[in-house]
């Protein structure tokens, strides 16, 4: 066991603060990595102040995590000593369901282990995430990184790129499909990118109107301000496909009136309330209302190569472990384009 310095919240009212874990002894599986960046998801926020009602404290949260390799386990073939590598949303799972064997962990039918905040298999207690200047993870959920792409802008791609990417690809979006992206944030900037990337037709959907300038920027075709009955009305019946990745409680019907017959709108938020859907708003159109939760690790590096070959990155903006707590506030009023990301090297 090693300690290494951290940042973790103590109790739900209580603001993080610098805080010393043990990792693990180095395992023949194990990859031991020095971490450089780690991005800040609103995850993070919901965790460190108990808005889940489910976490263990102290908690050190984090799980957009790219560093440098420093050690190998004995039995490990992909990575060495030196490499540029990342950990996402799960350091586990049982690797031997249905779902694991499909390259969908994250729907692990045993369970699956969260990077942090999540009880250990092994039984050596909580996970603690990349607030902290170490981490050591079994092979198979690490995943190698491009030394193509800014190491700090790459970092949020393990959160917030995956779960948009993956959505994005299950439901084969492409050429000549008509996407509206919800809510422009660390996720819908890129819901943006990658549906642009994919050569879909990009429209933006926000009750922002000063988003529409960033919104084009970023590549959308279009921007549709949701307060706005006309611009409303000319999209009704005109998407093929809605992301949804406001987290805000919202109305979930409002959107799928803009959803063509076949049409499909994806939920990667979570509100805090639940959906009130006629059932009518679905069977005429043959609409469908689904959700996705991040991606498995042979969609995550393939997120990874995708983002390499194309050039995507996300939006950062760099802080220090210190300037956590006022970052979580910034959040919460929506004062960051688009995902912060912490300098490691000043923990």
């Amino acid at each position: 066991m090693t300690l290494i310095n951290a940042y973790a919240a103590q109790a739900s009212d209580k603001p993080l603060a610098p805080f010393q874990i043990s990792r693990r002894g180095l395992r023949a599986n194990d990859v031991h990595i020095e971490i450089l960046y780690c991005g800040v998801c609103h995850s993070d926020l919901h965790t460190a102040r108990n808005e889940w009602g489910n976490t263990t404290y102290p908690v050190v949260p984090g799980h957009e995590i790219v560093g440098r390799v420093l050690a190998v386990g004995k039995e490990v073939t992909k990575f060495r000593a030196g490499d540029l590598a990342g950990i996402g949303c799960l350091v586990d799972s049982c690797l031997s369901c249905e779902n694991c064997r499909n390259g969908l962990e994250q729907f692990c039918l045993e369970g699956c282990t969260g990077t942090y905040n999540n009880p250990a298999k092994d039984g050596t207690g909580m996970t603690y995430g990349g607030y902290s200047k170490e981490i050591v993870a079994r092979e198979e959920f690490v995943l190698k990184i491009s030394d193509q792409l800014p190491l700090e802008a790459v970092a949020p791609l393990l959160c917030a790129g995956i779960t948009t990417y993956s959505p994005l690809r299950h439901w084969k979006i492409g050429k000549g499909d008509k996407v509206g992206i919800l809510g422009l944030g660390g996720l819908g900037h890129m819901g943006v990118k990658f549906a642009v990337a994919m050569g879909a037709e990009v429209t933006m959907l926000s009750h922002t109107p000063s988003k529409e300038k960033d919104a084009k920027e970023l590549g959308a075709h279009q921007f549709i301000l949701t307060s706005n009955d006309a611009q409303v009305k000319s999209v009704q019946n005109y998407f093929d496909f809605i992301l949804d990745t406001v987290s805000a409680t919202h109305d979930y019907n409002f959107y799928l009136a803009m959803l063509k017959t076949n049409g499909v709108m994806t939920c990667v938020g979570v509100p805090p309330t639940p959906a009130q859907i006629p059932a009518g708003n679905l069977i005429f159109g043959r609409k469908s209302l689904a959700g996705s939760l991040i991606g498995g690790l042979p969609e995550t590096q393939e997120m990874l190569d995708y983002c390499a070959q194309h050039h995507i990155v996300s939006d950062v903006e760099i802080i220090k472990m210190s300037e956590i707590n006022e970052a979580y506030e910034r959040m919460l009023k929506g004062d960051v384009r688009y995902r912060f990301v912490i300098d490691m090297a000043s923990i």
